[in-house]
């Protein structure tokens, strides 16, 4: 019983552990502080760099910096006009290329991003490079990876509560219900919340880009030449991501949104 009063109270701990998004103007789970999460971060980052091959100094390398310190000045500037002007006041940004095959780039939280090679033919041409790096950048802005620790601790209190519900049911019950509880909750519960992540930072990232003067269309041609790729993917409800092309037409439905709020910056398109 004791152990029950505990699980309820730790469940309404984490419930008031909540914070708005200045993005979305959404409430998001925030049961462990950025103060906590930057510092990791950051040393887990440094290690990243240690381990793998650094670009420097080339025309591709000063790109990715270049066109990544737009972007941020893009979210400065939305920001500050939105009445959150300190809200980036612990980040510290870092922009890298990293020699990879790999298609693929990431922002750790506090801004800590890495392009693979791998991905440059995919972006093609600075407006590319400038769609994949607003969403990734999107990401750390909106505190995804906050969100997904926060998820997961949802993820292991609610295993506990599953735990306590069958403990007097025989080992082969208590197995079949932990299956189904891990089971239901990344299906229904963890993957849904990784897609509404990318759907999210492709939606900051569209405005991002547009901000700093890059047309959004350039995000749907991003993802078009990703789609071209082919390849096997999982069917979306088993992925991480929306598929490529729910990533095309929700980003085409897009673009009016972007292009809007741009010209509140005095940037506009023909």
């Amino acid at each position: 019983m004791k152990t029950v009063v505990k699980s309820v109270l730790a469940v309404a701990i984490l419930v008031a552990s909540c914070a708005k998004n200045p993005f979305t103007g959404k409430s998001t789970m925030a049961f462990v502080p950025n103060n906590q999460i930057f510092p990791s971060a950051f040393q887990q980052y440094n290690q990243f760099l240690s381990e793998n091959k650094v670009i420097k100094g080339t025309a591709e390398a000063k790109k990715i910096e270049t066109i990544g310190m737009k972007i941020k000045v893009a979210s400065e500037r939305w920001l500050t006009a939105n009445g959150n002007a300190d809200y980036l006041k612990d980040y510290a940004w870092e922009y890298n290329l990293v020699d990879s095959k790999e298609v693929n780039a990431w922002c750790m939280p506090g801004g800590k991003i890495v392009f693979y090679t791998g991905i440059l033919p995919i972006c093609k041409d600075d407006a590319g490079i400038a769609a994949v790096m607003g969403h990734e950048v999107a990401h750390a802005l909106a505190n995804h990876g906050q969100q997904r620790m926060s998820a997961g601790l949802l993820q292991q209190l609610g295993a506990v509560g599953t735990q306590i519900a069958v403990g007097n049911q025989d080992a082969q019950t208590q197995q079949l219900a932990m299956q189904a509880y891990g089971a239901g909750s990344q299906i229904g519960g963890m993957l849904p919340f990784s897609r509404k992540h990318e759907s999210e930072a492709d939606m900051i990232g569209l405005t991002l880009m547009a901000i700093a003067g890059y047309d959004p269309i350039n995000a749907v041609k991003v993802w078009e030449r990703m789609s071209a790729q082919g390849g096997q993917a999982p069917p979306e409800i088993l992925s991480t991501h929306p598929s490529n092309q729910t990533r095309i037409n929700e980003l085409t439905a897009l673009i009016p949104q972007a292009k809007a709020e741009a010209a509140k910056f005095g940037v506009t398109f023909k």
